[in-house]
């Protein structure tokens, strides 16, 4: 996920693909521990997508 689109968003659609973004990780945890992952990067770029959109986030709350 590029930050240029997360940037595009507003706060309240930057909050919704947060958690979106969280159940998505959650699902790949699952899947980890059940032994069905097969993309173990998937986990690494959720984290960080995670983190980009909160940092965009907290970038529009800030300056607002």
């Amino acid at each position: 996920m590029k930050v240029a689109e997360l940037r595009d968003l507003s706060v309240e659609d930057l909050k919704s693909k947060i958690s979106s973004l969280e159940e998505n990780l959650f699902r790949l945890r699952c899947n980890q521990a059940v032994g069905q992952l097969e993309d173990t990067t998937a986990l690494k770029s959720g984290r960080r997508d995670i983190a980009k959109a909160k940092t965009v986030l907290n970038e529009k709350v800030k300056s607002a």
